[in-house]
């Protein structure tokens, strides 16, 4: 009887990881982006603004950003606009030209630590670790109201870091320089929502 049971017992083992190990195979899909520009078609978006910084990082992420949601989705036309313009945009929809939906962005830089240093060749050099956060923002140019948020921080060691009248000074060309590589993730972060996903089901 003993054996018996052991029998019953490894057949019911077996039966249960033969049962396991007939699930369907797992397949991608490609969800579409869970925020869809393309029925507002034009799109505005305002230079971002930047915090406790000189130079033109700002403006840098404010088109590597336009760069990544015209390449996420097909069908849509971008609008630039600086801060002087907030108030003809949002005065009417007439005076948006077509703007119904526009972006904003906000660049926050902080917990600077600077460390100097000489090169192999005994020049002066300056480096510092920084924390950027970017946060971006859709806004109904009729309304007012937000339609959608996100935000990315991303700490980095950055060199040709400089002061300007005390103020720390980011300037960024390249993308694949330091300052472009950062401000890169930080613009692929942010643009999550905009971007369609595989996923596996």
């Amino acid at each position: 009887m003993p054996a018996i049971r052991v029998f019953i017992c490894y057949l019911i083992i077996l039966m249960m990881f033969g049962c396991g190990s007939r699930r369907p195979p797992r397949q991608r899909v490609l969800l579409p982006p869970t925020l869809d520009l393309v029925p507002h078609r034009n799109i505005g978006l305002f230079v971002f603004s930047v915090d406790n910084a000189k130079g033109n990082l700002h403006e840098f992420a404010t088109r590597r950003f336009e760069e990544y949601v015209l390449a996420a989705q097909s069908g849509i036309e971008m609008r630039e606009f600086t801060a002087v313009d907030s108030a003809r945009v949002f005065q009417s929809a007439a005076d948006t030209n077509g703007c119904p939906v526009a972006f904003f962005g906000h660049l926050k830089i902080s917990n600077i630590k600077p460390q100097g240093g000489l090169t192999v060749g005994l020049s002066p050099s300056m480096k510092a670790t920084v924390t950027v956060e970017l946060s971006v923002w859709l806004v109904n140019t009729r309304s007012g109201g937000v339609m959608w948020r996100r935000s990315s921080s991303e700490t980095e060691s950055i060199g040709g870091f400089s002061f300007v009248g005390g103020t720390p000074s980011f300037s960024a060309k390249d993308p694949n320089d330091a300052y472009g590589r950062l401000i890169n993730q930080l613009v692929y972060n942010v643009t999550y929502d905009v971007r369609s996903t595989w996923v596996d089901q």
